[in-house]
């Protein structure tokens, strides 16, 4: 029994090195390459969770099309999701979870301004590559103030472009005077600024301004002092309901002579739903997201924008719960651009944060961006086209 197991023994493991001898000779299978790591840093929860969970099905939908097609040179992309609960300092916790725990190459996100800010330095300090989809310009803006914007970029229009796209609409409709609504928190703010330093440019004499927190849940007062102003147009500036219930209370006070102007921010199906008859004739810049069927098929981003559509409606099925709106393109476009700036550079982040700021003519959902060391969003007026509310939809202006 011993010289029979001892051979069968010999014989196993003669199998075995032949085995080993023609793995070796054929090329056994490459091992699976790592992930990289991408912090998705978005308000799941709190005020902001209506823009902040479709952003975060979109990126995932950017990152499961970016491995499909091979990933980052053969390398998976790995999201790791954040709740900032529409939260400043949680959003500043989260962000250094990213960077020191879960050794991040990129932060995509956040969604508010003011969690862009908490975020802002934190990312500073660690040299990570942040591509943001807030809407309010001071990420991206230096100086004392605002602080060196070296690593961050950001993918919506800023609010200094979408102010002067607005602007341009208003003179071609000669009108001189308008009343300003705006909110208290980061985004209204950074609104305000622009709109009074670019209103001199425009021939445009603000008559009233007011103020209200973005909680706020009536706005009457302050629509009261701007109709007896007599403007010839009142812009509201601010994102979620609050957008809303300033087209109701204009409504309720009867002021049907001036037209109402929302911000980017608020071209939304959920406008209209939350605002009702109400938002009828209201007009407010917008990504051509929400007009692509409208646009010459001359225009480079209606094939990027059809695709996007494609998939969002017909492939995951997210218009079902979350409507397509102006913010829907945000990650898409950030992750695009980190992921196509990694296949150049590499993760190194020194390295990953040049390649984005030589982003050029970069064809996306939201723009066609061409970033420089001065601009890290790379948007012009071009970039955005006037909506208004017609019959319970969006349509062009033209």
């Amino acid at each position: 029994m011993t010289r029979r197991f001892m051979a069968i023994a010999v014989a196993v493991i003669m199998i075995m090195g032949v085995g080993r001898a023609q793995a070796a000779t054929e090329g056994e299978p490459a091992k699976a390459k790592e992930p990289i790591k991408i912090g998705a840093l978005f308000a799941l929860s709190g005020p902001a969770a209506a823009i902040g969970t479709p952003t975060k099905l979109v990126a995932e939908m950017a990152v499961a099309k970016i491995n499909k097609e091979g990933g980052i040179n053969g390398s998976p992309l790995e999201l790791v999701i954040g709740d900032t609960e529409s939260d400043a300092a949680k959003a500043a916790t989260i962000a250094k979870k990213f960077i020191y725990q879960d050794k991040v190459a990129a932060i995509i996100g956040p969604t508010r301004t003011d969690s862009g800010m908490s975020v802002k330095k934190i990312v500073e300090d660690a040299g990570m590559p942040t591509f943001m989809t807030v809407g309010g310009d001071p990420v991206i803006m230096d100086g004392e103030k605002f602080g060196p914007f070296k690593y961050v970029f950001k993918s919506p229009q800023r609010s200094s472009i979408a102010v002067g796209k607005l602007y341009s609409y208003l003179r071609t409709k000669e009108i001189k005077t308008i009343g300003l609504l705006t909110a208290t928190d980061g985004f209204g703010k950074d609104g305000l600024l622009w709109l009074e330093k670019l209103a001199p440019d425009y021939g445009l004499e603000i008559v009233a301004k007011e103020c209200f927190g973005p909680q706020d849940t009536d706005m009457t007062a302050q629509l009261t002092k701007i109709k007896n102003a007599k403007p010839q147009a009142i812009i509201c500036w601010t994102i979620g309901p609050a957008g809303a219930i300033v087209a109701k209370n204009k409504t309720q006070l009867g002021i049907t002579d001036i037209p109402l102007f929302q911000c980017h921010g608020l071209p939304d199906p959920k406008y209209i739903e939350l605002a009702g008859k109400a938002a009828e004739g209201n007009r407010m810049p917008s990504t051509k997201l929400m007009a692509v069927d409208e646009l010459p098929d001359t225009d480079p981003q209606k094939p990027a924008i059809k695709e996007f559509i494609h998939l969002y409606k017909d492939v995951y099925h997210y218009d079902k719960q979350f409507p397509i709106n102006t913010h829907s393109g945000y990650a898409w476009d950030a992750i695009m651009i980190v992921a196509n700036a990694m296949k150049k550079a590499g993760t190194d982040p020194a390295k990953l944060r040049d390649a984005i700021e030589q982003t050029k003519g970069y064809v996306g959902v939201s723009g066609i961006y061409n970033i420089t060391p001065e601009d890290h969003n790379g948007l012009g007026e071009d970039s955005m086209v006037i909506v208004q509310v017609k019959d319970g939809k969006f349509e062009l202006v033209k």
